[in-house]
């Protein structure tokens, strides 16, 4: 057994951790995320890259009953049965594929912190299914194919849900004589976004397994005392490496040069990955300059403005232009380095 990482005290602090995990596995479900997010089972990645890293604790000197644990609930949950060839076998392969790289990651980089063994993960992965793409029979039409069915699935139980709340609730009927116009529309919607999500779906994939891993490592970091590395700071100091500004301009070279027509949609897909990297990295800066709280209050809000027919659509304006913001200021944070400047005390 390897000793290079010694025993500390577990994590403290439970409640950023649920809402995190409660919204990581129940948001996928609603629409209209279900018709744009690649994996509505997000379970199906979490819980593999959890069972990775109590394995890589056990072998560092961790418990071993916490490694069987991990790795019996993921055999359970990967075994459920599925129809030969469905959209669910992908999304099982893909979660297998970024477990075990990051697992692997994590046991011969043991002195590199979390985002970068990330990244070496998921583009372990994305390597491979390239090759398996190319010489296997994970061909890029039975893909589309399989994206294209699954999504027609989520958005039919979507709309046959709100054709019962409808149904059962005639009042909405009577007060609104509208809706049945609403409903057309919002079939027509699910169906845009249903195509925008699997335009993005490459880029939408990275995102969500990046958060799984994310998860998991805090997770596993809550339950067991053998450290895998350095725990996860809070959001105000998230930064990464300054050479992943090329991945961005690299889609937006692709995206807007007429020579790379033939690629544009890896361009885009570029340009999604690295650009919520980039607004991520400018919700740090925002709270580093804001009062703590300030900022998740502001979007819990937010948040909860969603579900109110009137103020969603001034919600859905709010958070993209907040984005629009953070994506500046990420940006600019490459050369700027916002956060050496003194922090204001007013």
């Amino acid at each position: 057994m390897s000793d290079a990482v010694s025993p500390a005290p577990s994590e403290r602090g439970w409640g950023k951790l649920l809402l995190a995990l409660a919204a990581f596995l129940f948001l996928p479900h609603v629409p209209p995320f279900t018709a744009l997010l690649p994996v509505e089972e997000t379970l199906l990645l979490l819980l593999p890259a959890l069972a990775a890293c109590c394995l890589v604790g056990w072998w560092a000197g961790g418990r071993l009953l916490l490694a069987i644990v991990c790795v019996a609930l993921t055999i359970r949950v990967l075994a459920l049965d599925a129809a030969p060839g469905s959209f669910y076998n992908l999304v099982r392969g893909w979660s297998l594929l970024v477990a075990g790289g990051f697992g692997l990651v994590c046991l011969f980089g043991v002195q590199r912190p979390f985002f970068p063994r990330a990244l070496t993960a998921l583009s372990l992965a994305l390597v491979l299914v390239v090759a398996m793409g190319m010489k296997g029979p994970l061909t890029p039409g039975r893909t589309g194919q399989a994206m294209q069915v699954e999504f027609e699935r989520r958005n039919a139980a979507a709309m046959t849900m709100f054709s019962t709340v409808a149904t059962e609730h005639p009042e909405i009927m009577q007060r609104m004589p509208e809706s049945g116009q609403m409903l057309t529309e919002a079939g027509q919607r699910l169906r845009e976004t249903s195509a925008t999500g699997m335009e993005l779906f490459p880029s939408l994939l990275f995102l969500e397994s990046l958060i799984a891993l994310a998860l998991a490592w805090t997770t596993y970091h809550r339950i067991a005392r053998t450290r895998l590395g350095a725990p996860l700071g809070p959001l105000k100091d998230f930064r990464f490496n300054d050479q992943l500004v090329w991945g961005l301009i690299a889609g937006l070279a692709i995206v807007f040069l007429p020579a790379f027509d033939f690629i544009e949609g890896a361009g885009r897909n570029l340009l999604v990955f690295f650009g919520a990297l980039y607004a991520i990295r400018g919700f740090g800066v925002l709270s580093w300059f804001l009062a703590p709280g300030v900022l998740a209050a502001t979007l819990m809000v937010g948040f909860a403005m969603l579900w109110w027919p009137v103020l969603s659509v001034v919600a859905i304006s709010g958070f993209v232009l907040l984005t629009l913001a953070a994506f500046g200021l990420g940006l600019g944070d490459t050369w700027a380095d916002w956060r050496r400047r003194a922090r204001p005390t007013t």
